[in-house]
């Protein structure tokens, strides 16, 4: 992962030849921010970083841009249920890394990634506002969405924001709730469709494809045998999470290409006796040697449920029409 907290004239320069996104800063403590300029500020996990989450980020920058200012998104890591719900199990859709990327994308100016324990979690109303908006971020304008809570127990709110900007000098803004309920979506609707193999619908949800990175490592080499060669995917043990097991048609991203491809999540019971998790993904019209390289594997549509067959001849059979439905997939 590359934090960028200062870039030379040259890089930024090379950065803006290539048309890539917009490099934002990143800062992990509030000791390393350098001066940031008339914040414009919002906060949230944003996990997935969704269209809904995209109503509140694409105000900051439009206020920023409209003010000579600078947008700054204010997140957390690890999640907050994670550390507050020991026992929970959610799983999160973007890894930090990935959140970095996609605010890059949107066009956000700064993160600042707060990390997030027990100490955090017991700071009072009126001292996140006073240490983190105020002392740590210089806030001078404060987007937040409706009905948002803050501070230990989640005991303030959108009054007690007012009422403290007026006494630091910042302004509050609430998204009014009906624009909120425009775009009907939240995480936890994409972590359920995903785990129910809807990764069309939860491309719809985050206006992306879902993915996830992922490095090749060795296999038993079995589907040489039948014709289709696979990848054997890491399973990420990062709280990532993985959709339900089934054939899906993939996209493909090794360094700077992108392929088409089928994936195959689940035990492979044609083959494989053991009941562990296990990922492989079979890229068409592609022969070269990425054993412990990290691609990405962006969900496009789930093809069928995981089978198991009379013998490998049939379950090549059934590849065959897998691989036509794909490319149907594409082309359409």
């Amino acid at each position: 992962m590359i934090f960028h907290f200062a870039l030379t004239n040259s890089l930024r320069s090379l950065h803006r030849q290539l048309e890539l996104p917009k490099l934002v800063k990143v800062y992990r403590t509030l000791d390393d921010i350098i001066d940031i300029r008339n914040p414009v500020v919002t906060i949230g996990t944003f996990d997935g970083v969704h269209i809904g989450h995209r109503k509140i980020l694409e105000r900051i920058i439009q206020i920023a841009k409209n003010n000579n200012a600078e947008s700054v998104v204010m997140t957390f890591d690890p999640h907050p249920r994670h550390v507050l719900q020991k026992k929970s199990d959610v799983s999160i859709l973007s890894t930090l890394e990935e959140k970095i990327e996609l605010l890059e994308e949107i066009g956000i100016d700064v993160l600042y990634v707060q990390h997030f324990n027990l100490e955090f979690a017991a700071l009072s109303s009126e001292a996140f506002v006073e240490e983190i908006l105020v002392k740590g971020l210089g806030t001078k304008k404060l987007v937040i969405g409706y009905d948002h809570h803050f501070g230990k127990n989640r005991e303030g709110s959108l009054a007690d924001l007012v009422r403290m900007g007026k006494l630091f000098d910042f302004d509050v803004e609430e998204i009014p709730a009906q624009d909120i309920d425009d775009v009907i979506v939240s995480s936890t609707k994409i972590r359920n469709a995903l785990l129910c193999g809807d990764v069309a619908g939860a491309k719809e949800f985050l206006s992306y494809p879902y993915y996830f990175k992922s490095k090749v490592i060795e296999g038993r080499k079995l589907g040489r045998a039948i014709g289709f060669p696979t990848a054997n995917l890491e399973i990420p043990n990062n709280k990532k999470l993985i959709p339900v097991k089934g054939v899906y048609a993939v996209e493909v991203k090794i360094e700077n290409t992108k392929h088409i491809g089928m994936l195959n999540i689940g035990t492979r019971p044609t083959v494989d006796s053991s009941k562990d998790l296990k990922a492989e993904v079979h890229i068409f019209d592609f022969n070269q040697n990425i054993y412990g390289k990290n691609i990405t594997i962006c969900f496009i549509k789930r093809i069928r449920d995981e089978l198991k067959f009379e013998s490998p001849e049939k379950l090549a059979e059934q590849l065959h029409i897998d691989k036509r439905n794909v490319i149907s997939i594409f082309q359409s």
